[in-house]
């Protein structure tokens, strides 16, 4: 895959003076060198997105629908350099990033058809007398310049998430991919403006530090900010946009609780799938394990055995389940957290290479970091509940509030999670870490405002107008 192309701006692609080195974590070796824009190049793309914003609201329905499908097929025949890519610019290992292409083909497709289902309603305005004989209806218009801000776990499935619906939407989007992570974003961005149907100028990229950032969200004609990252970058942008529109997917420490009446072997196998993927570094991985206390020991014993057997190693290999983290400052802090976190460790908790190995804490403390904040990394926390009332205030007791789970065989219990557990999702006997992409993803409290998935990411970059008409 040629990636030497520059940053795409305006309606060509634009030479950089500067780059910087994308970095494979496995073992430190340069990946490519990536351009690095500037704020004088965020200022560009803002002026060329407005420029293009009118073609693109009034460009038809058929032409957003090519672009994109055309962009899914495209992607499909190039799966395979991009597994590759985002395999060496993340260490993810190969397994989950074929599973972030397969995602990101969804989205894509999705997107596409959501293109047919934008539109309004009629609206009887004659419920008040002053409307008798008027005609009132609704249509949804573009927000305007939509500015996409990603992660660096998954870079190419979360900027098909910005992309996408502000595509099928018709508004213009500059994506600002995380700076260790922009090859797999660029290509994307590549195959999207090869696309006839759209003008060049529709799609731009971005890269750089915090000031790039600031440039682009502090801009006042912007239409909307889509962030994905931590609360405190989160936060920070929404401080900074205001009062553009921000919708925020941010951290969280999923919880999953097993009930006394669960199936164990199931409930361990669904934490070890859904703790350790992408190494842990997922907003909705198992994080907190909430265990009633009649199966606490007989659940411990199964994860414990499990965990011993997940695979460490190069992200190369199909085999593989956990790898290094994106730096070696993240493999530091999560050991940090687990070592101050004053817990058993009932496996793991120490460096493997330049990795963590998958790790079980046993008995970790409200106030220890690695309960309380998002760790992002291989570590899983259990602790004991004496019930499930106890389980779910458990689960509530926490800033954050993305996904959760429940294993139990009772239908009771599932509804009563449904209903109690203070979260954007609730998963009854799988992982906290399930996301169809067409489904609304997005969380309460301090994980998020607003929601993903093509059709309720077009509803948020639409507005509705109104029309009102006397005959």
């Amino acid at each position: 895959m040629n990636l030497d192309f520059g940053l795409p701006i305006g309606g060509g692609w634009v030479r950089t003076a500067d780059t910087t080195d994308v970095i494979f974590p496995y073992d430190g070796s340069r990946v490519a060198a990536a351009p690095l824009g500037t704020p004088a190049h965020a200022a560009t793309a803002v002026e060329e997105a407005l420029a293009v914003a009118p073609a693109m609201a009034a460009l038809p329905s058929h032409a957003r629908r090519a672009a994109l499908t055309s962009a899914h097929d495209a992607l499909r025949d190039e799966r395979e350099e991009f597994e590759r890519l985002l395999v060496l610019e993340t260490g993810k290992p190969l397994v989950d990033c074929r599973v972030e292409v397969d995602r990101t083909l969804l989205t894509l497709t999705t997107a596409a058809e959501e293109v047919a289902r934008l539109h309004g309603e009629t609206v009887p305005l004659d419920l008040l007398p002053s409307g008798e004989g008027l005609i009132g209806f609704w249509t949804r218009r573009p927000i305007g310049v939509v500015v996409g801000i990603t992660g660096f776990n998954y870079p190419l499935l979360l900027a098909a998430h910005k992309i996408a619906p502000a595509l099928a939407a018709g508004c213009p989007v500059i994506v600002k991919p995380a700076p260790a992570t922009p090859l797999a974003t660029l290509a994307l961005v590549r195959l999207l403006r090869a696309a006839d149907a759209l003008p060049p100028a529709a799609v731009q990229l971005v890269t750089g530090d915090i000031e790039v950032g600031r440039t682009l969200v502090e801009d006042r004609r912007i239409g909307a900010v889509s962030f994905t990252g931590s609360a405190a970058a989160g936060h920070a942008v929404a401080r900074s946009a205001a009062p553009t529109k921000v919708l925020l997917e941010l951290g969280s420490n999923a919880a999953l609780v097993v009930a006394a009446d669960a199936d164990l072997p199931a409930a361990a196998d669904a934490v070890v799938r859904g703790g350790y993927y992408a190494s842990g570094q997922a907003c909705i991985s198992v994080q907190r394990v909430l265990v009633e206390e009649p199966v606490a020991e007989e659940f411990l014993s199964l994860l414990a055995d499990r965990v011993k057997r997940v695979a460490v190693g190069d992200p190369r290999l199909p085999g593989t389940r956990v790898a290094p983290l994106i730096d070696q400052a993240a493999v530091d802090r999560v050991l940090s957290w687990i070592a101050a976190s004053g817990a058993e460790v009932v496996t793991g908790g120490h460096r493997d290479g330049r990795a963590v190995a998958p790790t079980v804490l046993a008995g970790v403390p409200d106030g220890a970091a690695a309960w309380d904040e998002e760790i992002f990394g291989p570590v899983v926390c259990v602790r004991r509940v004496p019930g499930l009332d106890a389980a779910f205030t458990a689960v509530n007791n926490s800033r954050y509030g993305l996904h959760a789970a429940v294993f139990t065989r009772s239908l009771a219990t599932a509804f009563t999670a449904i209903e109690r557990i203070e979260a954007g999702g609730v998963v009854v006997n799988d992982v906290p870490g399930f996301r169809a992409d067409n489904m609304p993803y997005g969380g309460v409290k301090d994980s998020g405002t607003g929601r993903e998935g093509p059709r309720f990411a077009i509803e948020e970059l639409t507005v509705p107008r109104m029309a009102i008409i006397r005959p």
